[in-house]
């Protein structure tokens, strides 16, 4: 992705390490279309220096001393939010953190290759370069902004106050299943990317909790966090949601999440569909890849298929899309730009000619559901 505005971007790169901070500016310093504008070594020191040097963007190292990369986030989105990349380790608690700035409302984040201070931080830099330009042309949001809608928000109400409803719930979590193995007519297949996580927590928290088919989501992520990801998904939905394991069942009233590092695809025998886990290249610089998911997904017979793209940079899972036929789909949902942090994917999906519906993030859920229901 290059920048063709005549304006570089203006980043200020937050870390409080001297060295992380000179390696990140002169990978960034070696593209024409950004701009270092300042550094700053704490959070502190970064809320004073973006009221001084007015940054677009904004990256962030989650772990720091005296105000932190979460803490700082919150006050930024609160008093003048603006696209921040998170800098973060794949250690299980800085997957949390990572998703919990993702919650504060984050742009997205970067993945140190080994740690703190990472030394081998060169691995990442075309990865660091092509977000700081999304993000330049990201809207960021301020939390929550987009996550409540009045029916969908009764439905979720009712679906907490109902005791036995919620009873159900839990004994079907501890259970691990709640309808028959074996059996898939009808699959939910979701792609997205940068802004996905929080975007997800308001589509699967919104799923009843007798949702009759399986969803498998490809969010692109990289290893180490969609554990995390799929574990934060499980506490606040009413369905189970997991990281995906290779050979397993699709099961209806389960969400799969794909790992990061490997491809999702699909082998079907009759009605039963397992999930087959490969490491085979990147796609177009994902793995996993909405393509090779959808492309997967169109060779499933007589099985029922709705697809949601929503929000992420780039064309993942439009050439996809086309290799499903209209036989095969229930439906095809976009989310609208309005609610989108980044609209590219969900851009390239509409210009395929494909989708039957473009709605903002908070009617998804209600929107797929509808779907169900009326396929019967």
């Amino acid at each position: 992705m290059k920048n063709l505005s005549a304006n570089p971007v203006k980043v200020l790169i937050v870390d409080d390490s001297a060295f992380m901070r000179k390696l990140i500016q002169e990978f960034l310093q070696e593209e024409k279309g950004i701009a270092v504008v300042g550094t700053a070594r704490n959070g502190e020191d970064a809320l004073t220096k973006i009221q001084l040097l007015r940054p677009d963007v904004l990256t962030m190292d989650v772990q720091m001393p005296v105000l932190n990369g979460l803490e700082s986030l919150k006050k930024i989105m609160e008093n003048q939010p603006l696209p921040v990349i998170m800098l973060a380790s794949s250690t299980k608690e800085g997957a949390e953190d990572t998703l919990k700035a993702m919650d504060y409302g984050a742009v997205d984040f970067i993945s140190k290759p080994s740690g703190t201070i990472s030394l081998d931080l060169y691995k990442v830099k075309k990865e660091l370069v092509e977000k700081v330009y999304a993000a330049a042309g990201a809207v960021p949001r301020k939390q929550d902004k987009f996550s409540s809608h009045p029916l969908i928000e009764r439905s979720v109400k009712h679906q907490k106050n109902n005791k036995a409803l919620q009873e159900q719930v839990s004994k079907n979590k501890e259970n691990g299943q709640q309808f028959p193995l074996g059996v898939c007519k009808k699959v939910v297949l979701i792609g997205t990317s940068t802004g996905g996580p929080r975007a997800l927590q308001k589509v699967i928290s919104h799923l009843p909790w007798d949702f009759p088919a399986p969803v498998v989501i490809v969010q692109h992520m990289p290893a180490g966090f969609t554990q995390s990801l799929a574990s934060r998904l499980h506490d606040i939905s009413p369905l189970i949601v997991k990281e995906a394991e290779h050979e397993e069942k699709l099961q209806s009233g389960t969400v799969y999440i794909a790992p990061g590092g490997y491809h999702v695809s699909f082998s079907q025998s009759g009605h039963a569909v397992e999930i087959i886990l490969t490491k085979e290249p990147p796609r177009a610089g994902h793995r996993p890849s909405i393509d090779v998911m959808l492309e997967s997904a169109a060779k499933l017979k007589n099985i029922k298929k709705i697809v949601v793209i929503m929000t992420g940079m780039g064309t993942d899972g439009s050439k996809g899309l086309v290799q499903l036929t209209h036989r095969d789909l229930i439906g095809v949902i976009a989310e609208a730009k309005e609610t989108c942090v980044v609209h590219g994917m969900p851009k390239a999906a509409v210009a395929t000619g494909l989708v039957n519906e473009v709605i903002p993030l908070p009617l998804i859920a209600k929107k797929i559901v509808e779907y169900l229901e009326d396929e019967g």
